[in-house]
C-alpha cells in the first residue's frame, strides 16, 4: 500500500522526506481486518508492537526514522505518546527524546498532531513549557519548524536541531558563510514563504512590541540584504546578520551596527539617527527567525513578498495600487524587450517591480554578451561596469507613496548598488514638481537622480514631456482626480463636447501623462480596468491612444491575478507612439490579442503552484559537476505518480507559480509573451530581433 493513499484526504504531506524513507516505511505495511474492512497497520519502530497506519502515525514513523538515521538518536532514548500533565487534565505528546545524562529530562519535543503551523506550535510550545523541554520540532511532513526554547515567553527558530553528538551550543554557535545560507535556506527546507515568518514573527512578538511593525521589519530586512550582499562579494566572510550564542544586548549592539553600516552605503531611505527600537528580547526572536532564510534571488520575489503584505496593511490598498505579480512584470519585460542603450520608467512605481526586472533583463543580455554565466545569486555578486552603469544613467521610477518609494529604492540599490533614481513625486501634478524639488530635505534625498531625470525632458523648462525609450507602469485605478487646476492641463479631462469634467477617473489621466514621458518610436505597457477596452462611455479614450500609437497588443489577465486586494479584472495595453523611423503610421495593422487561461491564484488569492504532472514535458534543474544549474529533461528522474504530485522547483529550489505568461526558466512551457514576440518579429516591429 502506497503512504499518498493513506494521507489522500489530509492535511499531511510526505514532501520532508526522501524517497527512500517512503519507500521503506511501505515495505513494511501490512493489513488487518477491523470489523470487516482491510487497515492498514505497522510496527512501531519505538514501541516494538503494531500500530494503525493513519495519516499523523505515518508521518510519526517517518519522522523517527529522520530522528535515528539522519540525527543518530537511538530508539531507546525516545517514546511515543508521552503522557504531559497540565494540572487534572493529561495531553500526548506525539514523539519526546529523553536527555542523555538525566533520562528523565526532555531533550527535544515532537509535535505532529496539528498539521497547521500556528496550531502546532501553540501545542508544542504548552508542551515545552510543560516539561522543561529546551528543543522542540513541528511538522506536517510538508513544512518543519526548530526552536529554541529560551524562556517561557520566547521561542526562537534554529537552523536544524542537534545530532546526537553534538550540544545545543554547538548549533548555536556555528559560524555561516554565504554558502551555507544558499544550501540550507529555510524557505527551501523547510517548504516557508518570508511572508509566514512575518506573520508567525506578529503573532509571537511584534503585535506587542509597541513598535510600528513595518518600519521595524524594514530595517531588518534593510540590514540583512546588506549582510548577504557583503558575503556574496566575500565568500569567506562570516555572515553577521546571525545570533552565534550572543547575549541579547551584544546581539543588538552587532544588529545595530550591521544596520548603520546598510543605511551609511544606501543612503536615503533611513535618516541618520534611524535606530533598531525593538528591545533586545524581541529582536532577538526576529533575528533568529530571518537569519536562516536567503533574501537575494535572481528575481527578488521573495523580499517583494514581503514587503507586498507590510505595505498593504498600511497604507498603499486605500489608494487603489497593489503590487503587480512578478510574473505579471516578467511577461511585459519580455514583450517590451529593453535593450541596454535605452531609457526605462515607471511613473507609478510602488516597489520598482518593472524597472527592476529591466534591469535583471538587461543584465543578462550583458552578462550574455561577456560570455559570464549568471550564477545562483547574479543579484549580490559584483557586476561588470555596464551593469551598474545602466542602473544608474537608464533607469528611473516615481512614485507618490513614501513608503514604497523607500521600498523601491532598497530594491533598486540591492540591484544597481549605487545613486538610485527612485523618485518621491505626484506623477499627475507634474505642475507642482518645482515645489518639491526645491525642498531641501527633498534634495538631500533625490536630487541625483532628478538631476538625471531633468537631462531627459523635452522642453527645457517644462516638465510635461519626456524622451523615454520604454516606459511601463501598473497605475492605481481607485479615486477620481477632481482638482479643475489638474484636469486643466489633460486633453483627457475634456468631455467631448471639448468642456472640462468635474472628475476623471485617476487611471485615464495616466494614459495620457505616460504618453508624455515616451519620445516618438517609445513603447509602453500598462495595466488597465478591462472596462477601458469594452466600455462604450470610454471609446473617446481608445480613440485618443490610436491617434497617437500604435496598438501593439492586449493581454486579459485573469480575475484572481490581483486578488486578495482586488478582484477588478485587468487587461495590459502594449502600445508605440508613431515614428517617421521607429513605427510609421498605418491606418490598418493587425493586433496581438491574448487570454491568459491559468488563473495563477486561487479565489482567496493565495498563489497556485506549479506540480510536475501540469508539465508532463517540462524541464527540471539538476547540477551539473560545476555545482552550475543544467536543465534537463523530466525523464531524468523518477515519473512515479507520487512523485509527479509534488512540486516543480526553480533554479532556487523556490516554487513556480502556475501560469501561462511566459516559459519561466525555461522548465515549463512558451506562453504569451513567446507568442507576442513571434508576431513582433513577423510584423516587424523595431524593438524584437530578426
Amino acid at each position: 500500500m502506497k503512504l499518498t493513499e493513506i494521507l489522500r484526504d489530509s492535511n499531511y504531506k510526505l514532501t520532508q522526506f526522501s524517497l527512500e524513507q517512503i519507500e521503506k516505511l511501505e515495505s513494511t505495511i501490512f493489513l488487518k481486518e477491523v470489523r470487516g474492512n482491510e487497515v492498514p497497520f505497522i510496527n512501531c519502530l519505538v514501541r516494538r508492537k503494531d500500530i494503525q497506519l493513519k495519516p499523523e502515525e505515518a508521518i510519526r514513523q517517518l519522522y523517527l526514522m529522520v530522528l535515528n538515521e539522519q540525527y543518530g538518536y537511538s530508539f531507546d532514548r525516545m517514546e511515543i505518546e508521552y503522557a504531559v500533565s497540565f494540572g487534572r487534565e493529561k495531553k500526548r505528546a506525539d514523539i519526546v527524546i529523553f536527555d542523555k545524562q538525566d533520562t528523565r529530562s526532555i531533550y527535544i519535543m515532537v509535535e505532529l498532531k496539528k498539521p497547521k503551523l500556528k496550531d502546532g506550535k501553540e501545542q508544542l510550545k504548552s508542551y515545552c513549557n510543560a516539561t522543561g523541554a529546551p528543543i522542540g520540532v513541528w511538522s506536517n511532513g510538508d513544512s518543519i519548524s526548530f526552536y529554541h526554547r529560551k524562556d517561557p515567553n520566547y521561542f526562537e527558530d534554529l537552523s536544524a536541531i542537534p545530532s546526537a553528538t553534538e550540544k545545543l551550543s554547538d548549533i548555536l554557535t556555528e559560524r555561516w558563510t554565504i554558502d551555507d545560507l544558499v544550501k540550507k535556506d529555510k524557505l527551501v527546507t523547510e517548504k516557508k514563504s518570508l511572508k509566514d515568518l512575518i506573520l508567525e514573527m506578529e503573532d509571537e512578538v511584534l503585535a506587542n512590541a509597541g513598535v510600528d511593525v513595518f518600519e521595524e521589519l524594514f530595517k531588518l530586512i534593510f540590514t540583512k540584504l546588506y549582510d548577504e550582499m557583503e558575503s556574496g562579494r566575500n565568500k569567506t566572510r562570516h555572515l553577521r546578520f546571525r545570533n552565534y550564542g550572543d547575549t541579547e544586548t551584544e546581539l543588538k549592539e552587532k544588529i545595530q551596527e550591521v544596520f548603520d553600516n546598510a543605511r551609511n552605503k544606501w543612503e536615503g531611505v533611513f535618516t541618520e539617527d534611524s535606530k533598531l527600537m525593538l528591545t533586545p528580547s524581541h529582536l532577538s526572536v526576529c533575528v533568529s527567525s530571518l537569519q536562516d532564510v536567503k533574501l537575494f534571488n535572481s528575481n527578488l520575489d521573495v523580499v517583494d513578498e514581503a514587503f507586498e503584505y507590510l505595505i498593504s496593511k498600511s497604507s498603499k490598498g486605500e489608494k487603489g495600487q497593489y503590487f503587480t505579480p512578478r510574473y505579471v512584470i516578467d511577461m511585459c519585460v519580455k514583450m517590451m524587450n529593453p535593450q541596454v542603450e535605452e531609457t526605462v520608467i515607471d511613473t507609478s512605481s510602488g516597489s520598482c517591480g518593472f524597472p527592476v526586472h529591466s534591469i535583471f533583463h538587461v543584465w543578462e543580455q550583458i552578462l550574455k554578451e561577456k560570455g559570464i554565466p549568471k550564477s545562483h545569486l547574479f543579484t549580490a555578486e559584483e557586476k561588470p561596469t555596464e551593469c551598474t552603469d545602466y542602473v544608474q544613467n537608464k533607469v528611473f521610477a516615481i512614485d507618490f507613496d513614501e513608503k514604497a518609494v523607500r521600498v523601491a529604492r532598497t530594491l533598486n540599490l540591492i540591484a544597481g548598488d549605487g545613486q538610485t533614481n527612485v523618485l518621491h513625486l505626484n506623477t499627475l501634478d507634474y505642475e507642482r514638481w518645482d515645489e518639491k524639488t526645491e525642498d531641501e530635505d527633498w534634495q538631500d534625498t533625490y536630487y541625483e537622480g532628478w538631476k538625471k531625470l531633468r537631462k531627459l525632458r523635452t522642453t527645457k523648462d517644462s516638465n510635461r514631456d519626456f524622451e523615454f525609450d520604454v516606459l511601463m507602469a501598473n497605475p492605481p485605478f481607485a479615486g477620481d482626480i477632481k482638482e479643475s487646476r489638474i484636469l486643466a492641463k489633460y486633453e483627457l479631462g475634456k468631455k467631448p463636447n471639448g468642456k472640462y469634467q468635474t472628475k476623471v477617473g485617476r487611471d485615464i489621466l495616466f494614459i495620457e501623462r505616460n504618453l508624455d514621458f515616451l519620445k516618438p518610436g517609445g513603447r509602453m505597457a500598462v495595466v488597465l480596468p478591462q472596462g477601458r477596452f469594452n466600455n462604450s462611455s470610454d471609446k473617446n479614450i481608445r480613440d485618443y491612444i490610436a491617434e497617437k500609437c500604435r496598438i501593439l497588443g492586449v493581454v486579459g489577465l485573469h480575475g484572481n491575478v490581483f486578488k486578495p486586494h482586488t478582484g477588478t479584472k485587468t487587461s495590459v495595453l502594449f502600445i508605440q507612439k508613431w515614428d517617421d523611423k521607429l513605427c510609421p503610421k498605418k491606418e490598418d495593422y493587425p493586433i496581438f490579442f491574448a487570454t491568459q487561461q491559468e488563473p495563477s491564484k486561487d479565489n482567496s488569492g493565495e498563489k497556485i503552484f506549479v506540480k510536475k504532472k501540469d508539465f508532463p514535458n517540462a524541464r527540471t534543474i539538476l547540477k551539473d559537476a560545476n555545482n552550475d544549474n543544467v536543465a534537463e529533461p523530466i525523464d531524468h528522474y523518477d515519473t512515479t505518480p507520487e512523485n509527479l504530485d509534488e512540486y516543480l522547483l526553480d533554479t532556487h529550489g523556490h516554487l513556480i507559480v502556475k501560469h501561462d505568461l511566459f516559459n519561466h526558466d525555461n522548465i515549463t512551457e512558451d506562453g504569451i509573451a513567446e507568442a507576442f514576440l513571434e508576431f513582433a518579429k513577423k510584423e516587424k516591429l523595431s524593438f524584437v530581433g530578426k
